[in-house]
């Protein structure tokens, strides 16, 4: 698959914008901080499927829980999402590219026997880390499925 080249920025502040974007989202940091202060272990950013290029958020290897922060604006969220009217052709593609490699990933992930999670950017660290608590803890009762 050919990379598609980055169209140039509409204005001086959409520039200024993108390059303001960082690859982790404060939400996911605060997500981390909130799961680590209740005691879950964890790891970042590792590719748990051999050849699948997809590194989840956050990792419990021992539970199989890929845990997935999304942001708002790249994975089109149903309640804030929204589609760029400068240079539309091309975000719309790109947008529906990172929604498209979302589903392949949960797919694919769930194949291998993982179990995955995905949660908002505009949703609170501590409702998330409630949530995958909760879910940790009902995979520690029943272990076999």
């Amino acid at each position: 698959m050919s990379r598609r080249s980055t169209p140039p920025a509409s204005s001086s502040t959409a520039r200024a914008t993108m390059l303001a974007n960082r690859a982790e989202s404060s939400v996911e940091r605060g997500v981390r901080s909130e799961l680590h202060r209740r005691g879950l272990r964890f790891r970042k950013h590792l590719a748990p499927v051999p050849g699948l290029r997809c590194k989840p958020d956050i990792l419990f290897t021992r539970h199989r829980l890929a845990v997935f922060v999304h942001g708002c604006f790249w994975h089109r969220c149903p309640v804030h999402g929204t589609s760029p009217k400068a240079n539309g052709e091309w975000w719309r593609a790109k947008l529906d590219g990172n929604v498209e490699r979302d589903r392949r990933n949960r797919a694919a992930l769930e194949a291998a026997g993982w179990t995955v999670a995905e949660f908002w950017e505009h949703e609170s660290p501590e409702a998330i880390a409630d949530a995958v608590g909760n879910l940790i803890g009902r995979m520690s009762e029943n272990p076999g499925g």
